[in-house]
């Protein structure tokens, strides 16, 4: 069997380090804004300041957690996990989503019983507080949009913050109206627009990350385009019992069967130098290929 990982002088893995103070940034301000809107939310008695210092909160708790597993995909791999924990972050994007979709349940629930037992609130500061709101996350969303079509966990965390932002938005617009009208039940409408918002932005990322933990095929990547451009290496005659799963939200892997001509079985080395060049245009960093002869069956289930 020929093994092969991503010693090429290539790399196509996308570098995703400078993100370190992104993510420091938005977790500061956020806590900050946490703290502010969970104060003024009890003041004002408005419940979507409140229901949304709880996002606010837990969207701290995914920055913080995809930190953590991007600090943990460097770590060197051992003899329990020959790969490292590069792993960490399709746990974390998974339980990021989780983390969001309860937040969600827990929003509307509160949204209903204040239905049933509405409260006064302060309109003119609910409108203040959101305001600083739009600033702390859009400027948090600024921070990750170059890079979050790199990392599902970068696009997680884009997401949250820029859905928070026109969260606060709608919280702006019910404060404002809530001031000058006094129709409190507003204020409950709005939590239930933001948690059907809330879950519209997070089902993708519950989908995609799903996927990659049941070591499905990246969304990006399609095994027909690979197959077709491993065909045109010289010497390869077919390719088949291809297998291509996520070793982390930025790193994938590959593992095939290759039939090659016996006249160019001693040419492989240079053949699966080759393929392993082509899979890395395809953001394939890690391949294993297992040799055939061309007049050999193969007899494993899948072939």
């Amino acid at each position: 069997m020929a093994h092969d990982h991503s010693h090429h002088h290539h790399d196509h893995a996308p570098k995703i380090d400078h993100l370190n103070a992104a993510f420091i940034w938005g977790i500061v301000l956020n806590s900050a804004f946490v703290v502010i809107e969970a104060v003024y939310g009890f003041i004002s008695g408005s419940l979507s300041l409140l229901t949304d210092a709880g996002h606010n909160l837990s969207d701290v708790a995914s920055l913080a957690l995809a930190l953590l597993a991007f600090k943990l995909a460097k770590a060197k791999s051992n003899k329990v996990y020959t790969y490292g924990y590069k792993r960490s972050t399709i746990i974390v994007s998974f339980f990021n989503a989780m983390i969001l979709i309860v937040a969600v349940g827990f929003i509307i629930y509160e949204a209903v019983m204040r239905f049933i037992h509405p409260e006064p609130v302060a309109g003119g500061t609910v409108a203040w507080v959101a305001f600083v709101g739009i600033a702390i996350n859009g400027f948090t969303a600024w921070l990750f949009v170059k890079d979050k079509d790199s990392d599902l966990n970068v696009k997680g965390a884009y997401l949250h913050m820029a859905v928070d932002a026109i969260v606060s938005l709608g919280v702006v617009v019910s404060g404002i109206i809530i001031y000058f009208t006094h129709l409190t039940w507003i204020d409950s409408a709005v939590s239930i627009i933001i948690g059907i918002v809330i879950l519209t932005g997070t089902w993708n990322l519950l989908k995609d990350s799903l996927r990659l933990e049941m070591d499905g095929v990246p969304k990006e990547m399609d095994l027909k385009k690979i197959k077709a451009e491993l065909m045109k290496a010289e010497g390869v005659v077919d390719i088949h019992h291809i297998h291509v799963w996520a070793l982390s939200t930025t790193e994938n892997a590959l593992t095939a069967h290759l039939i090659v001509s016996p006249d160019n079985m001693q040419n492989f080395d240079e053949i699966k130098h080759d393929l392993r060049h082509r899979l890395e245009h395809l953001s394939i960093s890690h391949s294993t290929f297992e040799p055939e002869f061309s007049n050999e069956k193969c007899e494993q289930p899948g072939c």
